[in-house]
C-alpha cells in the first residue's frame, strides 16, 4: 500500500466513520456510567446542543432518534462506500489513522499557537474552558465528546450548511463560498466556548486562538475526513486534561 493509497482510503466513509465509532461508544458509555443518564450531568456542550434540539422536537424519544440517526446513518454510509469500493476492510489502516491523529494532536497546539502569535503579541494556550474544577474522569469524558460532537456540529453540519448557503448567495463561486464558510464556522466554534455555566471568560487572545483552531480543524476535516479530525480533536483535548 502506497502513501497515496492510504491517504485516499483512510478518508473514505468506510474507514473514516468506523474510525470515529469508538469515540461515540466511549463517550456515551462513560457518560452514562458517570451520570446514569443519556442527557443529565456534565456533558460536552455540542452534545447538549444537539440533544436539546432533538428533545425539543420529539421529547425524551428525541435522544433515541438522534442515536439511531448517528449509528444508522453512519453504518449505511460506511456500508455503501464499502460496497462501492469492492474491497475488504484492512484493520491495519485504523492503526495508522490513530498514529496520524496522535501526531496531529501532538503538534496542534504549537502550530495554532504560532499562527496566533502572528496575529497577536504572543501565543496563548487553549484551555479546557470551564472544566478545570471538574474531576479528571469528567474532564476526560468531555474531551472525548469534544472530538466527536464538536467536529460533527461545527465541521460536518455547520461548514457543510454554510458552503451550500454561500454558494447560493455568491452564485456558484464555490472557492470563495467555501473559504467564507470556514471562517464563519471558526468564529462560531470559538464563540461557543464562552457560552453556558462552564464557558470560559471571553478574552481576545483565547478567542483568536480558538478561531484559528477552528480553521485548522476545518482544513483537517476537508483534507483527511471526519474520523481523523474527530480523533485529533479528542486526543488534543485529552492531552490538555491530563497535563492540567
Amino acid at each position: 500500500m502506497t502513501i497515496r493509497d492510504y491517504l485516499q482510503r483512510s478518508r473514505a466513509p468506510r474507514y473514516s466513520l468506523l474510525f470515529a465509532l469508538p469515540l461515540l461508544l466511549l463517550y456515551e458509555g462513560l457518560s452514562a456510567l458517570l451520570t446514569g443518564s443519556a442527557v443529565a450531568g456534565v456533558r460536552n456542550g455540542a452534545d447538549v446542543l444537539l440533544k436539546t434540539l432533538f428533545i425539543g422536537l420529539g421529547g425524551r424519544d428525541g435522544v433515541v432518534v438522534l442515536g439511531v440517526l448517528l449509528l444508522g446513518g453512519g453504518a449505511w454510509l460506511a456500508w455503501r462506500d464499502r460496497r462501492r469500493s469492492g474491497e475488504p476492510l484492512e484493520a491495519r489502516l485504523f492503526g495508522w489513522m490513530l498514529l496520524e491523529s496522535a501526531a496531529y494532536a501532538a503538534g496542534f497546539g504549537f502550530v495554532v499557537g504560532w499562527l496566533t502569535a502572528l496575529v497577536l503579541s504572543g501565543p496563548p494556550g487553549l484551555s479546557a474552558g470551564g472544566v478545570g474544577a471538574l474531576d479528571l474522569p469528567t474532564q476526560l469524558v468531555i474531551s472525548l465528546g469534544a472530538g466527536l460532537y464538536e467536529e460533527l456540529v461545527f465541521r460536518v453540519l455547520l461548514v457543510g450548511l454554510l458552503i451550500r448557503l454561500f454558494a447560493l448567495v455568491l452564485r456558484g463561486r464555490r472557492a470563495a463560498g467555501a473559504a467564507l464558510a470556514v471562517i464563519v464556522s471558526a468564529l462560531v466554534f470559538s464563540a461557543f466556548h464562552y457560552v453556558g455555566p462552564l464557558g470560559d471568560h471571553l478574552e481576545v487572545p483565547s478567542f483568536t486562538f480558538r478561531a484559528i483552531a477552528g480553521v485548522a480543524f476545518s482544513a483537517l476535516y476537508v483534507t483527511r475526513g471526519f474520523g481523523i479530525a474527530a480523533w485529533t480533536h479528542a486526543l488534543y483535548d485529552l492531552g490538555l486534561s491530563l497535563m492540567g
